[in-house]
């Protein structure tokens, strides 16, 4: 085979998850057909720090685009293990049901495995298909969408809905998740159900609603903690510098995602 090694040791953040501040590129475009490729080298000359993965036959589709490129000439399965040890975003430009087995035998969890998106061979619509929130599949689709044209197809219920993802909440402030898995999932259940969930924001940049429509009316913001009363909510998003005690995560059992702004200097 040519082109560029696929290294099988990619360095985690804490949480596991391929981290966005390994050494870049960390995008791979894979196209396994002649229009695929097409499609293809048009995003990468858009987008000049990703890679490219091509079957060899048409490889020289390529002339003139400057991005990396692994050429294979056997089975594009054979890629998958490399692709999915080397790179944080994982864009096919191959059909959905040959994406989905494909990359199943190599699937962990959605702390570990890369987002992966599924672009249609005329570029009209950008399908996140593998770890959305967490592995940011659906902020790159949007991405690719906006830049060929297309459609980004977001199924997640909180992007549906247009509310709090639970799981990625002030991701790009620097805040920290600080919970159970449980919890997540319990939390998330409630926001996207419209249950009474009350907001408490006691640090951090105010600035994290980044929708163009408004917070949903079933997220009630509050400044204290102490200010809630518990038994109105199903569920409590705690930003805080504060010590969270095992009696609170006691009293709210399952209900409570607590977040950790970066401390300001200084403070």
């Amino acid at each position: 085979m040519n082109g560029l090694p696929l290294p099988v040791d990619p360095t985690p953040t804490l949480a596991g998850h391929p981290s966005a501040a390994t050494t870049p590129p960390n995008v791979a475009l894979i196209a396994i057909t002649k229009h695929g490729t097409q499609q293809a080298a048009f995003l990468a000359r858009q987008l000049p720090d990703t890679h490219l993965c091509v079957a060899d036959k048409f490889a020289p589709l390529l002339a003139g685009v400057i991005n990396p490129v692994r050429s294979y000439s056997g089975p594009v399965r054979d890629e998958m293990a490399g692709l999915f040890a080397r790179y944080d975003q994982l864009v096919f430009f191959v059909s959905l049901g040959a994406v989905v087995r494909l990359i199943a035998p190599h699937l962990k969890n959605k702390d570990e495995d890369p987002g992966v998106i599924v672009v249609d061979e005329s570029g009209q619509f950008v399908i996140p298909v593998l770890s959305g929130h967490i592995g940011g599949a659906n902020a790159m689709a949007e991405q690719v969408a906006a830049l060929l044209g297309g459609t980004a197809v977001l199924t997640t219920a909180s992007d549906v809905g247009k509310t709090i993802a639970v799981d990625i909440l002030g991701r790009e402030l620097g805040w920290r998740v600080e919970s159970p898995k449980i919890n997540i999932t319990r939390v998330s259940a409630a926001v996207v159900n419209q249950e009474p969930v009350a907001l408490v924001q006691e640090a951090g940049s105010p600035h994290w609603w980044t929708r163009p429509t408004p917070l949903p009316a079933n997220i009630h913001r509050f400044t204290r903690f102490e200010d809630v009363d518990l038994d109105q909510f199903k569920a409590v998003l705690w930003i805080t510098h504060a010590e969270v005690t095992p009696k609170h995560w006691a009293q709210l059992n399952e209900r409570l995602v607590v977040y950790r702004p970066p401390q300001e200097q200084g403070a």
